[in-house]
């Protein structure tokens, strides 16, 4: 029976373990959300981080701005509702007979916050909705007329809007008073605010009915953080900030656009223009970098090619006298032996030499006509009875004319020595939207063992059946090829066809 586990074990080098695993898909993740470019990747975080910081924002202004609006409704109610009290108290100190006299005298003379009406019952009032401060103001109201009038049934209260406000049990509405009545105590044009009416049962059938604004009419707008103005406010100042910044993302990273453009043709073997060395500090150093490590690598491949070409020469002359020592020799076996470990000798110094000088072809890019390069290789072939199979394309690509012929002949004449019928054709590359090119040459030999395929591109590398076919051969070809194509920024693949033969397949940028 298993035992369970002790519950001292440390957990400590698990979360340590785990850790890695889980930066490297926050990694992942993080590179398939955002943008490839570094222009990209930097508008993309500042974006996100003036988004946050606007809606953090917001959203301290708003909770503050609800606190805010909260406490001023509840000091207007207040407020308010004492000065309704007094207005109810001071009407039932007169006679009955007397009050719709009073309220007469004030409608026409003024002065009063209130419009006030006598009526026989409550009247009804068509509610605005559902509103937070506005239920605030009503609660707070209550409770204060509660408190001052005790001795009252409890009042009706509701928030109206003056459009329809009916004022009496009769069916009268604002809009049928006189405009002198109303228009100082209520807003009905031209943005009406809405209206507290408080209505208290004074007597028995006897009615006070009380309409007024808040001390702030429009109280109701402070509830809600989203206003027009300060929607566009905010989005102007998002806008100028990410304009700001792409703009400055774009100055700092033009810079390097540049210098990774020039790391690029510099290892094309194109002629580059030296960096501007303005522009951040970090940018500069890198800039000078580059450009002495630019410096040294080309001395390195001008004295490489110094050295080879001298050490082709200084070896020719001595190999060549000893060549003319063994015709003295009289051991007919021996001569030839020594002939033999001369030409070999011979031969492995001009492969080296042309290995160097055939991988760096200097020369300038132009628009090469695919068409035309095969075609002269096939008909070469064809006076010498091969069979190709060909057909025009129509595709051109800058290349260096050649570098790239010189990269194509190669494979075309190692499947020429392999296979009597070889097979060649030309199409742009499947799902780039013709930015690359393929150029695949297949012959029909016996092909190459499948654990032999990764050593075909190393110098002097050669298969049993390629010296019993082609014994002048030095094994250097498949890696001038492949040096002239990676140079071209493209690439170079071989496999087996799986009824027999190798193909060989360049793929090239079509600019």
């Amino acid at each position: 029976m298993p035992q369970p586990p002790e519950t001292g074990a440390p957990v400590a080098p698990l979360l340590v373990a785990t850790r890695p695993g889980l930066r490297r898909r926050l990694a992942m993740l993080l590179d398939w959300m955002l943008p490839d470019s570094l222009l990209g990747r930097l508008s993309v975080v500042m974006i996100l981080g003036v988004l946050v910081t606007q809606l953090v924002g917001g959203l301290i202004w708003a909770v503050q701005l609800r606190s805010k609006s909260e406490a001023e409704t509840r000091v207007a109610a207040q407020h308010l509702a004492h000065s309704a009290a007094a207005a109810i108290r001071y009407f039932m100190t007169l006679p009955p007979n007397y009050r719709p006299l009073m309220i007469q005298q004030l409608r026409e003379m003024g002065g009063t916050r209130f419009f006030i009406n006598a009526n026989a019952g409550a009247v009804p009032v068509k509610s605005i909705g559902d509103s937070r401060l506005a239920g605030i103001a009503i609660q707070v109201a209550a409770q204060t007329l509660q408190e001052d009038l005790p001795f009252l049934p409890e009042a009706r209260l509701g928030f109206a809007w003056p459009d329809g406000l009916q004022v009496s049990t009769d069916g009268l509405t604002v809009g049928d008073l006189p405009d002198n009545w109303v228009q100082h105590i209520l807003l009905t044009k031209p943005n009406s605010a809405p209206v507290l009416v408080i209505q208290m049962q004074v007597e028995s059938g006897r009615w006070i009915y009380l309409a007024a604004l808040m001390p702030n009419p429009y109280f109701l707008d402070s509830d809600n953080p989203l206003w027009l103005d300060r929607l566009v406010l905010q989005g102007l100042s998002l806008a100028a900030i990410l304009l700001l910044t792409i703009l400055v993302v774009r100055w700092t990273t033009r810079p390097l656009a540049a210098l990774a453009d020039a790391a690029e043709a510099f290892g094309k073997g194109e002629t580059v223009p030296s960096l501007p060395e303005t522009g951040s500090r970090e940018y500069v150093k890198t800039a000078r970098a580059f450009s002495g490590m630019r410096e040294r690598i080309k001395r390195y491949l001008e004295d490489r090619e110094r050295l080879f070409v001298s050490i082709s020469h200084d070896l020719r002359t001595p190999i060549t006298r000893l060549k003319l020592r063994t015709e003295l020799m009289d051991d007919d076996a021996m001569r030839t032996e020594f002939h033999d470990d001369l030409d070999e000798l011979d031969m492995m110094v001009k492969g080296a030499l042309q290995s160097v000088k055939d991988s760096d072809i200097h020369e300038n890019r132009t628009e090469v006509r695919l068409d035309a390069l095969v075609l002269r290789m096939i008909r070469d072939a064809h006076l010498a009875g091969h069979e190709i199979a060909f057909t025009p394309c129509g595709i051109n690509v800058m290349a260096k004319p050649l570098a790239l012929k010189r990269a194509i002949g190669n494979l075309f004449d190692n499947a020429l020595y392999y296979g009597q019928k070889v097979e060649i054709s030309i199409r742009p590359s499947p799902g780039t939207q013709a930015d690359l090119v393929e150029i695949e040459i297949r012959d029909h030999g016996p092909g190459v063992p499948e654990d032999a395929m990764g050593t075909l591109f190393q110098p002097y590398v050669r298969l049993e059946h390629g010296r019993a076919q082609n014994s002048g051969g030095m094994g250097l070809g498949l890696g001038i090829s492949r040096n002239i194509v990676q140079a071209h920024g493209g690439e170079l693949l071989l496999r087996n066809h799986p009824e027999g033969g190798l193909i060989a397949t360049i793929i090239l940028p079509a600019r």
